[in-house]
């Protein structure tokens, strides 16, 4: 029950005159469209491709097309593994036009990873790039599908995955087994050009439009299932609390894999008419400040890492950026004194906190441009239009204001629920509808939000989400490895990083370099741990449960690692 007394609970329901939007994705750009067709839409300096409103939807209509040609139904799902390019947002903005649900596969993955989220979700096609970063992803794909040497272009059979009959790849070039990007196109050519307009009217803003995987505290990825209603608005209300409009222009140097640069970057940017400059496809520091002095941004979006990379790159002073006036920190709190060298060394007086998860959309609080700065770097802002948030003790009573307790947020940003998963499910989001976060937080008497730490073990490196059971999964497969405890420990740069705490086989022996090379090329390098300790048993609770917070004080003593680090 909720507090009593003078103070209030701690309950916040976000109010706004604007109401929700009942509208797809694909409805978010044909109303773009139709608002200035020729106004500026896309920036790919990487790909030197700029597009218009007008030029983006054409050619979105040209790669729906194709998938639709392609054989690819409505409900289907569509994987998309590539880092920031052309062809993602077109992949993106072309599955809701054809009626498909996205799937979102970090360009980490490795094989392992890429196998489980492709079984997982039953991917019908998967559109992925030639190489990033040393992974080649056809060879992975190779070493997945034996069959793929031999199958005919664009008819995949493979007995591991039954239903991916469709594999294509990023630009001109076709690979074994594949199409190409350019493929895709040519072969919409012969669908009738009323057929997806006779499919549009067909379409929901509630039906499922997109799978982004999320690392939970117990085991492998989730797929959290979200709505086109549900991205939308939250794009939406994202780009009001930033003030933009068809005048700005979003520098968006985080992936669009995430959240982070599909919702809170194109979306956002959209729904205003505003446009979306990507400087590379992966963050580069000098690359970002000469897009922003290029194409004059107004907005710069990035984790508060990122931010840093930038202030402290030996040429930061040689570029203009007065023409930037807002844009979003997120991912991890961010020192005051980094923000405050934001807002004066690179003119961003309206820079904006975000917090929220994946499974909302992901924003739930957001700090106002007129907020002291104080407040932005205390606190996450307050609460969002049209989302509820309370803050419970561990028996599921409201705390009063200012009390910690779990966040749990409700309203339309809710996911549908896990991918295939319906225990999972059950487990986050209520009977009453509430998602729980799993996240301590404390909500003020003016209603400000303060993430003061975390229900699980999460481990959040530079805004990437780890889950310590997912690693502790891969390293059981070393034969030396007997048990496992995987912690976030402090870290300067990242806020947290990976450390591997192992018990090894009785007469087993294994080196530190030995566990990080046998981690390389099979899971992302965000999650190779930078630590590893061998060790001879873990603290435990009476009931056998390791007590991992524990692990971390001895491991962070024994490193001399400072908290102040992940402040």
């Amino acid at each position: 029950m909720a507090a009593t007394g003078a103070t209030e609970p701690s309950y916040v329901s976000g109010t706004s005159d604007r109401p929700l939007l009942y509208r797809t994705v694909d409805g978010v750009l044909r109303a773009a469209v139709a608002g200035g067709p020729q106004r500026l839409a896309f920036v790919f300096s990487h790909q030197a491709l700029r597009y218009t409103y007008a030029e983006f939807d054409a050619a979105v209509e040209r790669v729906a097309r194709g998938f639709v040609a392609c054989g690819l139904k409505p409900g289907e799902r569509v994987g998309i593994w590539a880092p920031n390019c052309a062809e993602w947002l077109l992949t993106m903005f072309a599955a809701a036009r054809a009626g498909l649900i996205l799937v979102n596969i970090n360009p980490a993955y490795r094989t392992a990873e890429l196998d489980y989220a492709l079984r997982l979700v039953g991917c019908r096609a998967l559109v992925f790039a030639g190489a990033f970063k040393g992974s080649d992803y056809h060879a992975m794909l190779r070493e997945l599908i034996p069959e793929l040497g031999h199958a005919p272009h664009g008819r995949l059979a493979s007995e591991r995955f039954p239903e991916l009959r469709l594999l294509l790849r990023i630009g001109t070039e076709s690979a074994a087994g594949c199409l190409s990007f350019a493929d895709l196109e040519a072969a919409g050519h012969g669908v009738a050009a009323g057929a997806l307009e006779t499919l549009a009217g067909t379409l929901d803003p509630d039906q499922p439009y997109n799978i982004q995987f999320t690392s939970g505290t117990t085991g492998s990825p989730k797929g959290a299932t979200l709505t086109h209603f549900n991205i939308v608005n939250n794009g939406l209300f994202v780009g009001q609390a930033m003030r933009l409009t068809d005048q700005d222009r979003i520098c968006i140097p985080v992936p669009l894999y995430h959240c982070f640069g599909m919702v809170l970057g194109v979306l956002a940017a959209m729904t205003h008419g505003a446009a979306s400059v990507f400087p590379a496809e992966a963050f580069e520091p000098l690359v970002v400040l000469d897009a922003v002095q290029r194409e004059r941004c107004t907005a710069l979006h990035g984790v508060p890492t990122m931010f840093i990379a930038e202030l402290e790159h030996p040429r930061f002073g040689e570029f203009d950026l007065s023409s930037l006036r807002t844009g979003i920190m997120a991912g991890s709190p961010c020192p005051i004194a980094v923000m405050r060298r934001v807002v004066e060394a690179m003119h961003m007086p309206e820079v904006t906190i975000c917090y929220g998860m994946t499974e909302t959309s992901p924003v739930s609080f957001q700090s106002s441009c007129d907020d002291p700065l104080e407040r932005r770097v205390g606190t996450v802002g307050r609460i969002h239009p049209h989302v509820q948030v309370k803050i419970v003790d561990p028996e599921g009573r409201v705390t009063p204001r200012g009390v910690s307790g779990e966040l749990l947020t409700r309203g339309y940003s809710v996911m549908r629920g896990y991918w295939a998963e319906p225990e999972r499910t059950r487990e986050a989001i209520d009977a009453g509808g509430w998602m729980h976060t799993g996240d301590l937080a404390v909500i003020d008497e003016a209603g400000y939000c303060n993430i003061v730490g975390r229900v699980k073990d999460m481990i959040i490196r530079g805004g990437e989400n780890i889950s310590p059971r997912e690693i502790e999964e891969f390293l059981y497969r070393h034969p030396a490895v007997l048990d496992v405890a995987v912690v976030g420990v402090p870290d300067p740069k990242y806020g947290e990083a990976v450390c591997a705490c192992i018990r090894l086989r009785p007469g087993a022996t294994a080196t530190e370099d030995e566990i990080r090379d046998f981690c390389r090329n099979q899971i992302a390098h965000y999650k190779v741990p930078r630590y590893v300790r061998f060790v001879d048993s873990f603290p435990m609770t009476v009931t056998g449960k390791v007590q991992k917070y524990l692990i971390r004080e001895h491991v962070r003593g024994e490193l001399k690692l400072s908290e102040e680090a992940h402040a």
